[in-house]
């Protein structure tokens, strides 16, 4: 099914005649034959020195047509889908408006489990401009990528530098009701540097028709060198998953768990809903539910039912430009009502493709109100948050698919309940890669 849009593309361009570096007996056309009859004998090797050979050419037509026929061979012969995709991105940092490889990297990044960046390309393609037909089998095929693969997932290993590691009241005492108190060190602000993993997997199997059944696990955990601000999330879903036209709809259930200072925090079981629209040749629409109920295990007084809905929309500006926009709410109960809450916010991010790099940029506000003040306070929570991040993916350095990662962050909470209230400069640096 996904050969469609590869047939459908336009087709790659003519192979140059310059000479090749590193083949002073070869041209270039004879040494993309040599590599041609050894790929179809089903001598990868040999092909795979010869491509390689090739895409070390200074001309940047030559060496990107050996990417490309070295990227197909990888993924659609060997399954060495991550290298694939590795080739495939060199040509797109160097040739951006591309459609035929973005298509084809998207198909790969599908194979993957990628799915959001799988439809991210498909819109970069759509925005660069594509034949009709072709232009007409990417809406049909776009929600179909995200099905090939069975199992696959991601992992991120980060340094995290943190200015507020238990974002908490940089003051040393707290004002109440009935006075002032001194708060316990581990209430106050704390900086450190930890280790910061973030993973999701998932396995998929098929039931009939444009039905699967979706198994998810996803986990977080930041670990310090004192254990007592160590906070890790854990979260398996399963459920079904349905595919039509140019819609998706996902739905699941499960548990999760979260200990902090290595202690049993909350125990939550939760249900979730999203639905996923292609909107045009451009853009995608998303809206999200989640309910749950929650159990804190160190204060059973926050314990309650959660609610929470979000709306999305991303477009892709140009092939290499791209954005979106998401407004959220969210409703949490609890035995007292000064834990109980409900709030909103917006967020908005960019991203841009400069060469090798691709940098984003997020922006978010959030607004929160407690139902009543809790009994020592003298105020009601009323909380405005601010939040900006920004990233890069610096593909100029890579292993395979693993690429450096760098990302940003300033928070910015502001609490009339002291406890609430604080700032947070963080920084990420690691690797991210795909399995």
């Amino acid at each position: 099914m996904v050969s469609a849009i590869v047939l459908a593309a336009a087709a790659a361009p003519a192979m140059a005649q310059t000479p090749t570096q590193g083949a002073q007996h070869l041209t270039s056309a004879e040494l993309f034959a040599l590599a041609d009859k050894a790929r179809d004998k089903g001598d990868y090797l040999t092909a795979e020195s010869a491509y390689r050979a090739l895409s070390a050419d200074r001309d940047p037509d030559l060496r990107n047509e050996a990417r490309f026929r070295l990227a197909m061979m990888l993924a659609d012969r060997e399954h060495r889908y991550r290298e694939a995709a590795v080739e495939l991105r060199r040509i797109l940092d160097e040739k951006p408006g591309t459609g035929r490889v973005r298509l084809e990297l998207a198909r790969i990044d599908a194979l993957l489990g990628h799915v959001s960046e799988a439809a991210r390309e498909l819109r970069a393609a759509e925005a660069g401009g594509l034949p009709p037909a072709v232009e007409q089998t990417v809406r049909f095929y776009a929600q179909a990528l995200d099905a090939q693969r069975p199992v696959g997932g991601s992992i991120e290993l980060l340094l995290a530098p943190d200015s507020n590691v238990n974002r908490a009241t940089a003051s040393n005492t707290l004002g109440t009701v009935i006075g002032d108190f001194t708060l316990n060190r581990d209430a106050q602000a704390h900086s450190g540097v930890g280790a910061a993993m973030r993973g999701q997997g998932y396995a998929r199997l098929p039931l009939g028709g444009e039905t699967s059944l979706l198994a998810r696990l996803s986990g977080s955990a930041n670990l310090y060198r004192s254990s007592r601000f160590d906070d890790i999330v854990l979260a398996p879903q399963v459920g079904p998953e349905f595919n039509w036209g140019r819609d998706k709809l996902t739905l699941g259930a499960g548990p999760a768990w979260r200990w902090y200072g290595m202690r049993p925090y909350t125990r939550s079981a939760a249900a979730s809903a999203d639905w996923q629209h292609i909107v045009g040749r451009r853009g995608q629409l998303r809206v999200s539910a989640t309910v749950a109920h929650v159990s804190n295990l160190f204060d059973r007084q926050e314990s309650g039912d959660a609610i929470s809905l979000a709306l999305a929309v991303d477009r892709a500006f140009s092939a290499r430009f791209g954005g979106g926009v998401q407004i959220y709410g969210s409703r949490q109960d609890a035995r007292d009502p000064g834990y109980a809450t409900a709030g909103g916010g917006i967020s908005a991010y960019l991203f841009r493709e400069l060469g090798k790099t691709t940098v984003a940029a997020n922006l978010s506000y959030t607004h929160l109100e407690a139902d009543q003040r809790l009994f020592l306070f003298a105020d009601r929570r009323v909380d405005n948050g601010y939040a900006a991040v920004i990233s890069g993916i610096f593909r100029q350095v890579h292993i395979g698919a693993i690429s450096p990662v760098i990302r940003l962050r300033y928070e910015r909470n502001v609490s009339p309940v002291q406890l609430y209230d604080y700032r947070r400069f963080a920084a990420e640096l690691g690797i991210a890669t795909a399995f």
